[in-house]
């Protein structure tokens, strides 16, 4: 993916190569943290960042203190410094701003009551790139046919074929409840198309928006993805919630709501103006669980110590924290680059994904994959058919909070007929289904966990839904030694206990737990 836990860092969608994830102070109560009126100003072009020519104009996070003097007063030196302000979230202190000034950043990072500012991307705002996510593996007729034949009891169709939910009990967990129509997840990604069979029931439009440029945009259908652009959204979301009504596959979640939330561009790129929006959305339309299958994009890592990059992680920060704050449990997958996120150094090849990326060595205690490693988001590390971490899951003790069926390579791990494929099975858009596979596909298995979680208790604040989460869990010991290709070498060292380690973090997610206690 870019942005997607994929190749630029999404998910995986071929077993030999693991590729596509996809991979995130208030004002009084009379303020809003929806965005405000975009005011116009005039821009310089007194040239240009690297990678954009004169006139061009880039993106910009300004995070301010969040009394109305301050932030009026921000809202005009963005006009005096050659920038337009595009859309300002309040009540967390963040404006998104566009800007051709190459000294914008530093200028408005010297105005008082600032805390950051910085640019959000290394391309123009009209710029193309070139997208690399993997492409799933689509169901064909003839296995579709196959997997209903073997469908027993009230299983759905191709329910044989998904193994994963066997291996978080969800199957059982769906004996006594499919969860609460009263409780929303919101899919933070690159769009849902909510005319598939399995997701059109349950899918909540009031709750769904394209927050691309980084402000709402409600039109009918934002939401979706086209054509040209990944179908990773769509797989999550069926992931989570794809009803169970005899016509395809079943979702963790499948009587819970689920929401588009769109702000992945085009070319696939996360840009952090596009995350807060998401997050701000969720907080302010009653979402209870975010899914976060992605990285912020340009940077895979965002060191603090970097100005543009302190600006990134303050931004998204601020609006995942609102969301929690008001209620909302944000999941996030941990990436797929079998990176031990506890180690003392990182060499990160990708970044920035949308420039001339290098070769960097980065100190993860103060260079953060966002919003995967903010405090308070629930880390996701994928497991395979067999219940080993995924070959390419990033793995870390004190960084992964929980595992989840992500998928692996059959050649790795193989499932047990019926099932065929290692891979995780979803919806995919224009109604068809295939395989991903992915720490963005371990995490809506988790989001869907939550959601059976707040369906049972329906009063818990998102902290309460959080312990709940990793109490229930079932606590995995570390795979010692973990050699996933049997080739007698060593491939990642586990550390911890069972209910608390470098791999499966509490452990494996239980839905018969949340619906049970």
């Amino acid at each position: 993916m870019a942005h997607l836990r994929t190749g630029r860092r999404t998910s995986l969608a071929v077993p030999a190569v693991l590729s596509l994830t996809a991979s995130l102070g208030f004002l009084p109560a009379a303020a809003s943290a929806a965005p405000a009126p975009a005011t116009t100003a005039a821009t310089t072009s007194a040239g240009a960042p690297a990678g954009a020519g004169a006139d061009a104009d880039l993106s910009y996070l300004v995070n301010t203190r969040t009394d109305h003097r301050t932030l009026a007063s921000v809202r005009r030196e963005i006009g005096r410094n050659g920038g337009t302000l595009v859309a300002g979230y309040d009540r967390i202190g963040v404006l998104v701003a566009h800007s051709a000034n190459p000294d914008f950043a530093r200028l408005m990072r010297a105005v008082p009551g600032v805390a950051s500012a910085g640019v959000t991307r290394h391309t123009p705002l009209a710029a193309a790139s070139t997208a690399d996510m993997g492409t799933p593996q689509v169901l064909g007729g003839a296995q579709a046919a196959a997997a209903g034949a073997q469908a027993t009891g009230d299983q759905d169709p191709l329910e044989p074929l998904q193994w994963d939910l066997p291996a978080i009990k969800a199957d059982k967990a769906h004996q006594k409840t499919l969860g609460s129509p009263d409780v929303t997840v919101g899919v933070i990604d690159t769009g849902v198309d909510d005319t598939h069979p399995d997701i059109a029931p349950n899918f909540d439009r009031a709750a769904s928006v394209n927050c691309v440029s980084g402000k709402p945009d409600t039109t009918d259908g934002a939401w979706r993805p086209s054509a040209a652009e990944s179908p990773h959204g769509t797989h999550v979301a069926g992931e989570i919630a794809a009803t169970k009504n005899g016509v395809g596959m079943t979702g963790v979640a499948p009587g819970v709501k689920v929401a588009g939330i769109k702000v992945a561009n085009p070319d696939g790129y996360f840009y952090a103006e596009s995350v807060v929006c998401g997050f701000v959305w969720a907080a302010e339309h009653h979402v209870d669980v975010t899914n976060n299958s992605y990285f912020t994009d340009p940077w895979y890592f965002n060191c603090t110590t970097d100005p543009d990059q302190k600006a990134l992680v303050d931004a998204v920060d601020r609006a995942s924290r609102y969301a929690e704050r008001r209620g909302t449990v944000n999941i996030a997958a941990a990436g797929n680059e079998s990176y031990d996120l506890a180690a003392d150094s990182i060499t990160d090849p990708q970044s920035p994904n949308d420039g001339t990326a290098s070769d960097r060595v980065i100190d993860p205690r103060r260079c953060f994959d966002i919003p995967t490693q903010l405090p308070g988001v629930v880390t996701v590390s994928a497991t395979g058919a067999k219940g080993l971490k995924s070959s390419y899951s990033n793995y870390g003790r004190g960084v992964i909070d929980i595992a989840a069926p992500g998928g692996d390579s059959t050649v790795y791990q193989t499932p047990a007929p019926p099932a065929t494929s290692g891979l995780i099975l979803g919806t995919l858009p224009g109604g068809k289904w295939g395989y991903m596979a992915g720490t963005s596909m371990a995490t809506p298995h988790v989001a869907g966990v939550a959601a059976l979680i707040k369906s049972t208790h329906p009063h818990a604040s998102a902290a309460l839904v959080k312990a709940l989460l990793y109490a229930e869990a079932d606590a995995t010991p570390c795979t010692d030694p973990y050699d996933i290709n049997g080739d007698g070498k060593v491939d990642a060292v586990c550390q911890g206990p069972a209910n608390r380690n470098g791999f499966y973090g509490r452990g494996m997610a239980d839905a018969l737990a949340a619906v049970t206690y």
